[in-house]
């Protein structure tokens, strides 16, 4: 079996690798392996609208199955790839298939980070990436009478969000002193502490975890403290581990994610690695080497690699941009704002409207924008042109953020 390329993983980038070379009229012969059992689907709806019961699968799905029938992707489904075999061209699925590819594509995504504590294995410690994972949290919900979330980034606070409106009994946990606090500025995770606390969640920070109790299955969550919590339920959302094991030990460079240079190439001949694995520098993080887990990055990146394999290279140069739903707040984020020493709030979080601009000596680097919309788009602008203005016109919410950048960038936008 030998397809012109090989895609691995059946997530948004390796969909869209598909879908963009298809789209361009590549006529060699693609087959994407995927781990699960199912067509590509998206991936952020499963902490929120299908776990909530909002979206059929159907409606998550990327695709319909007759869409890659009819463009010849052939589906290699329910197959993990466990070896790479960069000097013959040759993949190994679990099941000991061998699949040839004259390029490759590395889309693996990665698994949820678990807990490496006693009884962090028992049943009835869930965690969210996939279909199954999201159909065992729906399921375990519903019996349930109190759930812990472990982890107060997005997955968690999403979760709880669900849960809570579900009518369930909710206790998150967090390690550090404030929630979303690898992704934004203290005053962001205030006002979403705030919110998750008015809906009744029992959000505890800077709490350590001993153990998960329980014979057969989780019972409850032990602190450091001595104190226990019970627990029908315990989700964990503490991050991803990058899948990348196969490709590492054939060679690539890389640790926390397989490296990649600018057009999305590993250090082995003809294979490339995009999405949440990916291990690149990026500009909007100051050059630094980073892995972006978001589907803007994967489908982004997924671009750039069609358009090598199509023979017309073309960098990868986007600004990050990710976003949240929890309640009735929608949270819409540009650029990172990792390493600013300024943060300027527009408009009033009372009233549930506003967005906070993060600056780096003077310039604009992101924007963390909630229920205001036209704040984030206008936000991308000026975070993807660096803008440098005063303080006081970036706060006043009477001025638009597309008025402050020169008038020759506003015209190119």
């Amino acid at each position: 079996m030998k397809f012109d390329v090989v895609i691995v993983g059946a997530g948004h980038g390796g969909a869209q690798v598909a879908v963009m070379l298809r789209t361009q009229k590549f006529e060699g012969s693609i087959a994407i392996v995927g781990e699960e059992p199912e067509l590509p689907y998206e991936r952020p709806p499963l902490s929120k609208e299908y776990f909530a019961g909002e979206k059929e699968f159907e409606r998550i799905q990327l695709r319909p199955a007759k869409y890659w029938d009819e463009r010849e992707v052939t589906m290699l489904l329910g197959e993990r790839v466990v070896s790479v075999d960069p000097v013959g061209h040759i993949v190994t699925t679990d099941d000991g298939k061998a699949i040839g590819y004259g390029k490759l594509v590395w889309a693996t995504g990665g698994r949820p980070r678990m807990l490496s504590i006693p009884g962090g294995d028992l049943p009835g410690v869930q965690g969210v990436r996939t279909r199954a994972d999201a159909d065992a949290m729906k399921a375990a919900s519903e019996s349930a009478r109190q759930i812990v979330v472990i982890g107060g980034g997005y997955i968690g606070l999403e979760a709880a969000a669900v849960l809570t409106k579900a009518g369930k009994k909710v206790v998150l946990l967090e390690a550090l002193d404030r929630v979303l606090a690898r992704v934004a500025g203290v005053e962001l995770s205030r006002f979403y502490e705030k919110e998750h606390r008015d809906h009744g969640v029992d959000l505890r920070l800077g709490v350590c975890i001993d153990a998960i109790e329980g014979e057969s299955r989780a019972t409850g969550v032990q602190l450091s403290n001595g104190e226990v919590i019970p627990a029908d339920l315990v989700i964990v959302g503490i991050g991803i581990v990058p899948a990348v094991e196969p490709l590492l030990a054939a060679g690539a460079e890389g640790g926390n994610g397989v490296l990649v240079d600018r057009f999305c190439k590993t250090s082995l001949p003809n294979i490339y690695a995009i999405g949440d694995c990916a291990a690149h520098e990026n500009a909007f993080a100051e050059g630094a080497t980073i892995r972006l887990e978001s589907v803007q990055n994967a489908n982004d990146q997924a671009n750039v690699v069609a358009k090598g394999i199509l023979g017309y290279e073309s960098p990868y140069h986007a600004i990050p941009w990710f976003w949240s739903n929890q309640y009735d707040l929608k949270l819409q984020t540009a650029g990172l704002s990792t390493g600013h020493d300024q943060a300027v709030l527009r408009g009033d979080p009372a009233a549930r409207s506003f967005s906070i601009v993060y600056l780096k000596a003077g310039r604009v680097i992101a924007i963390d924008c909630v229920n205001a919309t036209k704040d984030y788009v206008q936000g991308r602008m000026i975070v993807t042109a660096g803008l440098v203005a005063p303080f006081e016109k970036i706060a006043d919410t009477e001025i638009s953020l597309k008025t402050l950048l020169p008038h020759e960038t506003q015209r190119a936008e």
